[in-house]
């Protein structure tokens, strides 16, 4: 397959992993070209993702890199096997690519967790919302460029709306929750949206009240996609509106998992959680009685 010059976060994953098991079998780059019958500018360019990979080369290379993980090779072959072009596509050369790669990551993972401290879930936001976020950004952005990141935002709603969406666990501060981004009226839809969200079967919604006082990641948005196999999994660790680096190392992984999980110890239940926004809607400004 021809090389890919600007290779998505999905091709650079796949990449990655087959550097993996080469190096986990011992292989240096020219051993792997040798038992594959190639080059090892196609191993290197394979493994950054530049060049693709077919279903076919991709259970040859799982067989001489001596592979003992078969849904790990499923999930693979799964990679390299959809071609479908993906909405995001639709905004590259428009916006930095740390975006496109967190709406593929959202769409092909098998369940979503997050947890947000200074502002909405992403996934959740509103068009308002979303707009008076980006228009406070510094440097200034330019109007073109706050609605593509709009445009963006409002799409990535579609990864929860589908038919078939994956299991979404939101964990959202009662900072966030109160802090009146675009003022009183855009907060109240917000919170709206954020009710109408919860009312979904695949989708569970709890705030961290302020008496749960200290708790990880404070100040820091995390998204942590579930792959079909753990070893799949990424975390997206951020503290601004543009993040610019997923992880996938376990260590990083088992220290967002637990800290995930700690977070949802202390939140509020559920329904509570709705209790909670119901009241703080009726505290805004201009709310009828």
């Amino acid at each position: 397959m021809p090389p890919r010059s600007n290779p998505s976060a999905r091709q650079r994953r796949l990449g990655a992993e087959l550097r993996a098991l080469r190096v986990e079998a011992g292989l240096s780059t020219e051993q792997a070209a040798a038992l594959l019958d190639t080059t090892r500018t196609v191993i290197s360019s394979t493994e950054a993702g530049r060049h693709g990979v077919s279903p076919q080369r991709l259970r040859r290379i799982a067989s001489a890199y001596g592979s003992t993980d078969p849904p790990l090779t499923d999930a693979l072959l799964a990679m390299c096997s959809d071609r479908t072009r993906g909405w995001w596509e639709d905004f590259r050369n428009l916006l930095p690519q740390a975006f496109l790669d967190i709406a593929e990551l959202e769409w092909h993972a098998r369940g979503l967790r997050v947890s947000t401290t200074t502002h909405m879930p992403d996934q959740l936001q509103t068009e308002d919302y979303a707009r008076a976020l980006f228009r406070a950004a510094v440097p200034a952005l330019t109007e073109p460029e706050v609605e593509a990141r709009v445009a963006h935002r409002v799409q990535r709603h579609r990864a929860l709306d589908r038919p078939d969406a994956p299991p979404c666990e939101f964990l959202v501060h009662e900072s966030a929750l109160r802090t009146q981004v675009g003022g009183p009226a855009v907060l109240r839809a917000q919170l709206r949206r954020l009710t109408t969200a919860a009312e979904r079967d695949n989708v569970t919604l709890q705030a961290i009240p302020f008496t749960a006082g200290a708790h990880p990641t404070p100040g820091q948005a995390v998204l942590y996609a579930h792959a079909p196999v753990a070893r799949l999994d990424t975390v997206l660790a951020h503290r601004t509106p543009a993040p610019d680096d997923l992880h996938h190392t376990q260590a990083h992984l088992t220290t967002y998992h637990l800290h995930l999980d700690h977070i949802r110890h202390i939140a509020l239940p559920p329904a509570k959680t709705l209790d909670l926004i119901h009241t703080i809607a009726s505290q805004l400004p201009g709310q009828r009685r």
